[in-house]
């Protein structure tokens, strides 16, 4: 199988809603990044807040079920079936489960447990 895959713009930090507002102000008004809360319809995200980083754009995730933030990145591929076909073929299987998302695209994870969605560039 020829897929191949870049690293796409969105990264999500998962955060407790204990550090959250501390979160929020720490890149808002001691990095002075451009912050702004974003309306969310997820059953896991209870808040979202989306920080222009450079060509990057960083969501700080609200999630009540955490005790420790955990970063998760996007990877692109041109096709998402076939490189899922091909992750499979390598014993890296889909976690769909951890979170709602677009059903054009997958969770996955490496082995050390960082999350990554797989999917279309600008999707």
């Amino acid at each position: 199988m020829d897929t191949n895959f870049n690293g796409g713009i969105n990264i999500a930090i998962k955060i407790p809603k204990s550090k959250y507002e501390e979160t929020v102000m720490f890149y808002r008004d001691i990095l002075k990044l451009q912050v702004s809360e974003k309306p969310i319809d997820n059953p896991t995200v209870s808040k979202t807040h989306e920080v222009k980083f450079g060509n990057n754009t960083v969501w700080l995730d609200w999630v009540d079920n955490y005790t420790h933030s955990e970063v998760w990145l996007e990877l692109n591929t041109p096709d998402v079936q076939l490189a899922t076909e091909y992750l499979k073929s390598k014993g890296v299987n889909t976690c769909d489960e951890l979170e709602k998302i677009p059903e054009d695209t997958h969770w996955i994870m490496d082995p050390a447990g960082t999350v990554f969605i797989l999917a279309k560039p600008g999707s």
